[in-house]
Order: structure tokens, then C-alpha cells, then sequence
């Protein structure tokens, strides 16, 4: 697939994602302070399920894939479904919902290593400055929160993990040739990934399980009508049409909404690491979105 800029229609939905992810990150750090994580993603995502396919049979689409496809779809799950939200979740448990946020946006600078290692990418010298510029905002927004880093290091890794894993995937997804739409293919990468972590939050947390409580109804709704119905088709359509460096700069602005959104809900007053920051990922941004990017 060719890559091309994106639309005025691809802008108004990558500010929507912007937001609706932002805003996410708090409301998963609320989720999990007293409810097991991998219960409550394995519950937002079989609600995401469900309204994928209702907006499919809205829309006309056939969920039928070609012949052949399930190893592809599987494939494709792994990395950046699987291994993003299984990794990723039990790092927000562990970390401030924007700390959390921050080290999962160093995706690109994964992508990039990814891409010149493994895939003999060629980056210009627009997206390396993207890529530095969200690195050094990356160690900004967590130089005020070295101490609470040091205290749980489970967390950074699990996060560091994710952000590996998901950095990876867009490659895959990039490169996959299915020619299904976007949402046929969400739908059913989001159908292997709640098959194949049921089975792990069962091991994990049965002994914690209980019926969520209204606020974490919630969220599970918030999660499983937006960021599953709506965030994951944005994302993979970015992903498909945009340069894995480029789709993971794209999204940069999240984590700082992220942190500012916690700063709002906990009461905290943003630093100059935080501004800096945001400065820094407005550069990011512009490496992708001022001009067209080769492929």
C-alpha cells in the first residue's frame, strides 16, 4: 500500500483520537486501582466486539474474511493487540496514569528501530527529528517521577514491553496485503485477542473476580464503545496508509494529554517538564502532518 498524506477527514479523526485516547488513560488508572486489569480489559473488549459488529451490520459490511486470512489476522493480533493491551494494562496498575501513558508513546522510537533492523527502512531526516524531539519529551515528563519510577520497576518494563511490542506491529500491519475494510479487520483481531487472553486473566485473576461496581461499568463502557468501537479502526487505518514512524509520531500528543488529564484529575499543577514536553511533541507532530511523508 502506497502512502499518502492524510485527508481533512483523516485529521478530524486523528483529533478525536487524540482526545478519546488522552482522556483513556486516567479512566483505565481508575479502572484498575481495585478491579483486576486483565478482567477489565477481557470485559471492555468483548463490549468492543459486540458494537464492531453491530456497526457492521449497520454499514452492510460482510464480516467473511478471504480464504486463508486466519493466519494473517492472527499475526497481526499478536503484537499489536495482544501484546499491547496484555503488557500494557498491568503497567497502568503499577504507574501514574501518565507516567504509564509516556512510556507507551516511545512506540515510535521502537517502530524506528524496528524498521532499520528488521525491515531495511530507509528514514529521512524529517522523522529522525520526530523521533529524537518525542525522545527527549519522553525523559522530560519523567525526570519528575524518577522516584516513583524506582519503586516500581515492573511497571516501566511492562510498559516498555508494550510499547516494543505495539512498535513492532505497525510494521506488520503496514505491510499486510488482506484488502479487507479496516473495521472487518479490527473486528476480528479484536475476536482472536479476546479469545486468547480469556484464558489468561482466568489463570491470573480468578481468585480477584467479582462483578465491576458502577464507576468501573463505566469505564468498561467508555472503553468498550470508544476506544475499541472507535480509537482501534482509527488507529489501524493511520497505520495501513502512514509509515509506521510516521503513524506512531501521529498519535504523540496523546501521552501528553494523557498526563495533563491525570494532572486535572488528581489535582496536580503541570511543570516546566510538562511544557517543555508539549513543545517538543508539537515538533513531533509537525514532522509528520506539515507534508507528505515517502513511504
Amino acid at each position: 500500500m502506497t502512502a499518502r498524506s492524510l485527508s481533512p477527514r483523516d485529521l478530524v479523526l486523528l483529533a478525536l483520537l487524540t482526545l478519546f485516547w488522552g482522556i483513556n488513560w486516567p479512566v483505565m488508572k481508575f479502572a484498575v486501582e481495585a478491579y483486576p486489569p486483565l478482567s477489565f480489559r477481557l470485559l471492555s473488549m468483548i463490549g468492543g466486539v459486540a458494537a464492531l459488529w453491530a456497526v457492521a451490520r449497520v454499514r452492510g459490511l460482510p464480516l467473511a474474511l478471504p480464504a486463508g486470512a486466519w493466519r494473517e489476522v492472527v499475526r497481526l493480533s499478536l503484537p499489536n493487540m495482544v501484546g499491547w493491551h496484555l503488557f500494557a494494562i498491568y503497567g497502568v496498575k503499577l504507574l501514574s496514569s501518565g507516567r504509564a501513558a509516556i512510556l507507551g508513546y516511545t512506540m515510535p522510537v521502537w517502530a524506528l528501530v524496528f524498521g532499520v533492523a528488521m525491515f531495511g527502512d530507509r528514514v529521512g531526516a524529517r522523522l529522525w527529528i520526530g523521533v529524537v524531539a518525542s525522545a527527549l519529551a519522553v525523559i522530560l515528563l519523567l525526570s519528575g517521577e524518577l522516584g516513583a519510577l524506582g519503586g516500581s520497576p515492573p511497571g516501566t518494563l511492562l510498559m516498555l514491553i508494550a510499547a516494543a511490542s505495539w512498535g513492532y506491529g505497525t510494521h506488520l500491519l503496514r505491510r499486510q496485503t488482506l484488502g479487507v475494510p479496516t473495521l472487518i479487520l479490527t473486528f476480528w483481531m479484536m475476536v482472536v485477542t479476546t479469545l486468547l487472553i480469556a484464558p489468561v486473566a482466568v489463570v491470573l485473576e480468578a481468585a480477584a473476580w467479582r462483578w465491576p461496581g458502577p464507576g468501573e461499568w463505566l469505564a468498561i463502557a467508555y472503553n468498550a464503545l470508544v476506544v475499541f468501537g472507535f480509537c482501534h479502526v482509527v488507529w489501524f487505518h493511520l497505520a495501513r496508509i502512514l509509515p509506521p514512524v510516521a503513524s506512531g509520531l501521529s498519535v504523540m500528543a496523546i501521552p501528553v494529554l494523557g498526563v495533563f488529564s491525570g494532572m486535572i484529575g488528581l489535582g496536580e499543577i503541570p511543570h516546566w517538564q510538562d511544557y517543555a514536553a508539549l513543545a517538543l511533541i508539537a515538533l513531533a507532530l509537525s514532522t509528520v502532518l506539515l507534508r507528505r511523508q515517502p513511504a
